[in-house]
């Protein structure tokens, strides 16, 4: 029932968010870990090559390192990168959540009739 583009599309971006949350928290918890290198994920190309094809459920979710220089202790973490990033994902989040929540709305309103 709810397997159509756009509710599989909207369910894989929250996946895909959630992920980069969860390795921006890794990130901030390791950023006084000698050597730590930060962790970043990227889903939005894929994910829009995935609608083009018809198939947002083919969406690569990839985690991969930072090329950002390293500090003295060989550490890599930005707290102010991080901040940001996981403010953006936040905000989208809650965009896309926000969506889904229309979107049941609507079947609501259409069953109740």
């Amino acid at each position: 029932m709810f397997d159509d583009v756009t509710s599989v599309t909207l369910a894989t971006a929250l996946s895909a968010l959630s992920k980069r949350e969860r390795v921006s928290a890794d990130n901030i918890a390791n950023i006084e870990t000698p050597g730590y290198t930060a962790k970043r994920v990227s889903f939005e190309e894929s994910l829009r090559a995935a609608i083009g094809a018809g198939d947002p459920a083919a969406t690569a979710v990839t985690t991969s390192a930072s090329a950002d220089p390293a500090g003295t202790n060989g550490n890599n973490v930005s707290l102010d990168e991080e901040i940001v990033s996981d403010t953006k994902s936040q905000m989208q989040y809650q965009l896309l959540s926000t969506a889904v929540s229309a979107r049941f709305d609507l079947l609501s309103a259409a069953i109740r009739g």
